[in-house]
């Protein structure tokens, strides 16, 4: 089964980081991806821009509605994600224990939802 570790922190916290702490973050994040990689538990994983460059687009009465940012109200912003592929959940869930951003943030886990006909 596919699943999707969604990796939520505070930008403030990444950019607060040492220049060693931030290249070890990165190296064990690749390491990490090469490990699922080659257990073939991994389908992509990616990190994202800052917030700061993203856009919000809705849909209302057949107009387009862009804002800056994204639409939340949390501290916490997605700075990226990980699919891979799992058994079960359990699985999931322990793989996604082991990213190396969840000691700094959190990791939400949710299952890829096969749309009927697809």
């Amino acid at each position: 089964m596919k699943y999707v570790c969604l990796v939520y922190g505070e930008e403030k916290d990444l950019h607060a980081l040492t220049a060693e702490r931030s290249a070890k973050l990165d190296a064990d994040s690749l390491a990490y991806d090469r490990s699922l990689d080659q257990q073939g538990k991994l389908i992509i994983a990616q990190a994202l821009q800052s917030v700061k460059t993203s856009k919000s687009v809705r849909r209302r009465k057949g107009k387009r509605l862009v804002t800056d940012g994204p639409f939340t109200e949390t501290k916490e912003q997605l700075l990226g994600f990980v699919m891979i592929e799992a058994k079960d959940l359990d699985e999931a869930l322990e793989i996604a224990g082991n990213i190396p951003l969840a000691e700094l943030g959190t990791i939400e886990v949710r299952a890829i939802y096969n749309v009927p006909g697809s």
